[in-house]
């Protein structure tokens, strides 16, 4: 369980003028993978939202369970155990801290590389080793499968010409599972909008969001509004990454999500980032290109925009740098 301290009140200050919590939005995609139609919900989800949720994905639940209760365990660890897998330098325990610019979250994690085989943590057991190889298996199955689609759907080459990204074995993907305890001080400020993990896009592909019950996880709409997303614990929640944005010129947008944290319940989040090679060139699909239409953004390696996305801070508009028009500061 993370530690309460006193940090609470400094850390997270500026939530006390943040506006009130936003209402459950009701009007999240949800794509049967099942539906003749999931193609054409799929991508109208992905330009005007962003993100969408699957049902009928074909995912056994079974052993999702069980790696919730083995992760579980791992945090209900005492914390000097646990900060024995840690920092995540890349991989491994890590508690408040994302990333090295300052920005704080009422969450723990475990951060796990998808292709560097088996990492040795303290607290992490067989069992939960087989059970994170088993989701990450499934996840990039899902997320391929879904990228598929989109590209038969777009019409921009052969069926995997987005998927191949992803089933390269030099695939820079990575596998995160989030615990936000419940957080009792939260009833002593005058804001409930403790943030759990703050305000952000995703840089990579496509990312792959399944959690319990337990609700938190916000969405950014295009009117400027956050609104709350119903946990569903039975579907996956697909996020567009900014480098999808990019390949596809800006026809699919990029969702900024942000997770609250609340007083009373556990969550538990776990999220799979499906990356590109290191060396593999970000720049939109040629194929996709109408005539005379000019790329929005600069072309740029994984490797160079992973570089800069984990230079800034979470809000940041990352691909404001990338992009021909930018006015941003450099």
């Amino acid at each position: 369980m993370v530690v309460v301290s006193q940090q609470v009140d400094e850390n997270f200050a500026h939530t006390k003028t943040c506006k009130p919590a936003s209402n459950i939005f009701t009007e999240i995609p949800e794509v049967d993978l099942l539906d003749p139609d999931a193609k054409t919900l799929i991508v109208e989800a992905c330009k005007e939202f962003g993100f969408f949720k699957v049902i009928n994905h074909g995912v056994q639940m079974e052993f999702i369970a069980r790696l919730e209760d083995e992760a579980m365990k791992f945090f209900n660890l005492p914390q000097q155990e646990k900060e024995k897998s840690g920092p995540p330098n890349p991989f491994g325990y890590g508690d408040k801290k994302i990333g090295p610019n300052g920005d704080v979250g009422w969450v723990e994690y475990l951060l796990f590389s998808t292709n560097s085989g088996k990492l040795i943590l303290p607290g992490i057991s067989e069992s939960f080793w087989s059970f994170v190889n088993e989701y990450l298996s499934a996840m990039r199955n899902l997320a391929c499968e879904v990228l598929e689609i989109i590209a038969e759907e777009l019409k921009i080459g052969p069926r995997d010409i987005l998927s191949r990204l992803l089933r390269d074995e030099k695939s820079d993907s990575c596998f995160r599972i989030n615990h936000y305890p419940p957080c009792p001080e939260l009833q002593h400020l005058s804001c409930r909008n403790l943030i759990g993990f703050g305000d952000h896009t995703d840089p990579q592909i496509i990312s792959i969001i399944r959690s319990n019950n337990t609700s938190g996880l916000q969405i950014y709409l295009k009117d400027g509004t956050w609104v709350s997303v119903p946990p569903d614990h039975s579907s996956f929640f697909i996020n567009v990454g900014d480098s999808l944005q990019v390949l596809t010129n800006g026809r699919f947008r990029s969702v900024r999500h942000r997770v609250l944290a609340s007083s009373l319940n556990s969550r538990i989040s776990m999220i799979f980032f499906g990356g590109p090679p290191l060396t593999e060139k970000v720049t939109p699909l040629f194929s996709i290109m109408e005539q005379g239409e000019e790329s929005l953004y600069n072309e740029f390696t994984w490797f160079d925009y992973k570089k800069s996305a984990y230079k800034t801070k979470l809000s940041d508009n990352r691909l404001g740098l990338f992009e021909k028009s930018s006015t941003h500061d450099k």
